[in-house]
């Protein structure tokens, strides 16, 4: 008997040992501990809005293939933008100057890397220099708002103008929340506040400073992405020569629709229309009596 025990206990323990091996290895295959040295190499900065749980060590990857690891993140002071510097390897040395890196996440809950997307430019990254074009960490809430239709706002590290507009109704219409034109996000809802005067509420957007020629003669207009999506403000352009320019109003704007106005609508007008057959056919039956 024990030696039986004695066996067992032996068998136990080296399934422990095995099993915490085990782990220690995919730990370094799944984490950023894993392929840390690299040969020669050179920096490069990029600037993201936010880096989620993007760590020093990660892997920097050109179609899936790493080639090489983030060196280092700060954050700029007096501005919410953090500097990535990323170390590549001497090999990869011709990455177009408008390439995109992104922040993303492998697998549902592995750890973030940067991924880079060749751009088209004949000029290259040179050592030392910046990556303009970038994307940010994907937050859950903010795919689980793209899944109901919402869509995130722009990436507006270029610097943003702003614009504002009342409205009679602002629904569910959130501060952040997109500002689209031609469904595409240019910028995000900065405020949103009340007047106790004019009872409405002003809404001031921060527009990317890349759109800068939206004519001052635009319309503003609540929507609602799908049926029970967030809502965002939407740009139809206008035709007017003068572009909106900061601090401008936008005077033409449409109010959030509610679910009852559209509700009552529907039913207002078909009783509408119900009354007029009625009265319709109450003439037709009155007529030949007439004669």
């Amino acid at each position: 008997m024990s030696q039986q025990r004695s066996s067992y206990a032996v068998g136990t323990g080296l399934f422990i040992v095995f099993g915490f091996a085990a782990l220690a290895y995919l730990a370094t295959q799944t984490t950023s501990i894993a392929n840390v040295h690299q040969g020669a190499s050179y920096t490069v900065d990029a600037h993201f809005s936010n880096i989620g749980q993007l760590k020093d060590r990660a892997p920097v990857k050109i179609a899936g293939v790493r080639v090489g690891q983030v060196q280092s993140i700060t954050l700029e002071p007096g501005r919410e933008v953090a500097d990535v510097k990323l170390s590549i390897d001497k090999a990869y040395d011709r990455i177009p100057l408008d390439s995109v890196a992104t922040i993303f996440t492998s697998g549902l809950l592995g750890d973030q890397y940067v991924g880079i997307e060749y751009g088209n430019s004949k000029q290259t990254v040179a050592d030392g220099g910046t990556l303009v074009l970038t994307r940010p960490a994907q937050q859950l809430e903010d795919m689980i708002g793209k899944f109901f239709g919402a869509g995130g706002a722009a990436d507006n590290l270029g610097g943003t103008y702003t614009v504002w507009a009342r409205f009679t109704n602002v629904g569910s219409l959130s501060v952040g929340a997109p500002v689209k034109m031609a469904g595409v996000a240019i910028g995000s809802v900065q405020s949103i506040q009340a007047d106790p005067v004019k009872l409405d509420a002003k809404v001031t957007l921060a527009i990317d400073k890349r759109y800068n020629q939206i004519p001052d003669d635009s319309s503003a207009a609540v929507f609602t992405s799908g049926l029970i999506g967030t809502q965002f403000v939407a740009i139809q352009p206008g035709g007017s020569p003068d572009p909106l320019k900061n601090g401008d109003e936008m005077i033409l704007t449409q109010s959030a629709m509610q679910l009852e106005d559209l509700i009552g609508k529907f039913l207002v007008n078909g009783s509408s229309s119900d009354s007029k057959t009625a009265g319709n056919g109450k003439s037709s039956d009155t007529t030949p009596g007439k004669h």
